[in-house]
């Protein structure tokens, strides 16, 4: 009995197999992986003229994919409609076709020019999940030795090889998209939660921030955020961050006054393993994580005299040391900081460095406290509800009465003393309606300690009944506003003067007059 498989042609077609596979385990790049398959199959199996087709499934024809053996520079995109040529009747059929010499077959089209009519020719289907997604064409590189059974079986071979990675491809390839669908909604989402939308205002003051978000978030600029405690100091950073080119980026969040400054190094620079009991490993330090993005430090005047000297470091350089570690890393980080601290005072009583407040105070933004924009109280209060609505799953609503409550006390914590006030309104309302009675405020606190921006006027608590009438009593104090105009007048419009007056220094009462937003004089 004759052997069909002579040894030679056996160790051949198992070499190249093998050589194959290889090849498509290595990468998911499928136009370079077949390029090198079709390479191998001519090296190592001495089969030329290969080409690869891929069916379009918009168009239903097949593209020649790959051609192996071809100048790249003069080859000519070819298409082949169903039954059109050998490859066409492939797609068309989906059998494999092999002929011993090409020139014997009438429908060959040549139209690479690449094949020889003396040699034989298969083309074989590429299947991937039951589904035809191309065709595999090779000719052997000697004329038809009796044994274009076995070549025809070991070319199915090397399709099928190519139909898995085929689907593993288009898996792939359908996962990435998914996730990158995923991923843009997200950022969708991320970017309207915290982008303009969630910044509440349509007064002026509130008009002149958006304006100083959208030129600032163009470039990495270093932005310090100064406020009243409750103004939205983190939802300006947030917005700053996910309207600029990092929004891609890592944003990474710390707030300084809640670490001790012995763990506030570490959680800012990293560590390295053994550099204090309990570092078993090495780690990352927040600068390190927000590289190519953002870090929001909030409550930056907290940090102590010594720390503040790191921290100025790596805003200079670019650059930091793990605790613990002797490796110089660079960073690329847009900090942005926020303080409810007079730091001009803190500079003056010598608690807050002065070169670092000036590394910080490159680009102030001063969000106004809720009495000076009073009248985006209504609109707040509406965004809030809104809010609340979701997490009790219900509707809820101001009377007028309770609308008029609200406008008439002056909000010391702002904004988050609001929302905390109608959540508070929201629990104990039975059907959603928020009458007056409902809205119970706060006593207004003593001012807060040394070096905190100065508080808001405070006035009398008022009972629901009196919460009615439409005209607040008067205070009995004047406003910070009122009063540092009226210093100013008595000096002549001369701010040290003025400073005296007020038992400022000079840094303070420009401070003020900036926060305020006091029109100077010139007289």
């Amino acid at each position: 009995m004759k052997d069909t498989h002579p040894p030679t042609l056996l160790r051949s077609h198992y070499e190249t197999l093998f050589r194959v596979s290889q090849v498509l385990s290595r990468s998911l790049d499928f136009h370079q992986t077949l390029r090198e398959v079709l390479r191998t199959l001519e090296i190592t199996g001495h089969y030329g003229g290969g080409m690869v087709s891929v069916v379009d499934p918009d168009a239903g024809d097949l593209a020649v994919h790959v051609v192996y053996g071809l100048d790249s520079e003069t080859y000519q995109p070819v298409r082949y409609q169903p039954g059109e040529g050998l490859v066409g009747m492939i797609l068309e059929g989906g059998r494999t076709f092999a002929i011993a010499r090409l020139g014997d077959e009438p429908r060959f089209l040549n139209r690479l020019g690449l094949y020889d009519k003396d040699l034989p020719f298969i083309a074989a289907p590429i299947q991937a999940g039951g589904t035809l997604q191309g065709v595999l064409a090779v000719q052997p590189d000697a004329p038809d030795d009796g044994l274009l059974e076995e070549r025809v079986r070991f070319v199915e071979m090397v399709a099928n090889l190519i139909g898995q990675s085929v689907r593993l491809s288009l898996d792939v390839e359908l996962e990435r998209k998914t996730l990158a669908e995923e991923r843009d909604t997200l950022r969708r989402t991320v970017r309207q939660k915290h982008g303009f939308d969630n910044l509440v205002g349509h007064s002026a003051p509130m008009r002149r921030i958006f304006e100083q978000i959208r030129m600032v978030a163009k470039w990495p600029t270093t932005v310090l955020i100064r406020g009243e405690t409750g103004t939205g100091k983190e939802l300006i950073a947030n917005a700053i961050h996910y309207n600029s080119p990092r929004a891609r980026g890592p944003y990474v969040r710390l707030n300084c006054a809640s670490l001790p400054e012995s763990l506030l190094e570490s959680e800012l620079f990293g560590h390295e393993k053994g550099a204090f009991t309990g570092a078993v490993n090495s780690r990352k330090g927040r600068f390190e994580t927000a590289d190519g993005g953002t870090l929001f430090l909030d409550e930056i005047g907290e940090i102590s005299p010594a720390f503040q000297a790191k921290l100025l470091r790596v805003l200079q350089e670019g650059e930091l040391e793990r605790v613990g570690g002797s490796r110089t890393i660079k960073v690329d980080v847009r900090l942005i900081a926020a303080t409810h601290r007079d730091l001009e005072a803190a500079v003056e009583a010598g608690e807050f460095r002065e070169d670092l407040y000036y590394r910080l105070n490159v680009m102030p933004i001063l969000p106004p406290p809720l009495r000076e924009r009073m009248e985006d109280l209504p609109e707040i209060a509406r965004f809030l509800l809104e809010r609340l609505s979701g997490v009790q799953s219900r509707p809820l609503s101001l009377t007028a009465a309770a609308q008029r409550r609200l406008a008439q006390h002056s909000w010391p914590g702002n904004v988050r003393e609001l929302e905390n006030c109608l959540e508070r309104a929201a629990v104990m309302s039975m059907d959603g309606e928020i009458d007056a009675d409902l809205v119970r405020i706060d006593k207004p606190r003593a001012p807060a300690g040394r070096g905190a921006v100065s508080p808001a006027p405070t006035f009398k608590a008022q009972s629901a009944a009196e919460a009615d009438t439409d005209e607040m009593e008067p205070g009995s104090e004047q406003s910070e506003r009122q009063r540092v105009i009226a210093a100013l007048e008595q000096a002549g419009w001369v701010q040290a003067r003025a400073a005296r007056l007020l038992g400022m220094t000079p840094r303070q009462i420009a401070y003020r007059i900036q926060t305020l937003n006091i029109e100077v004089r010139q007289i």
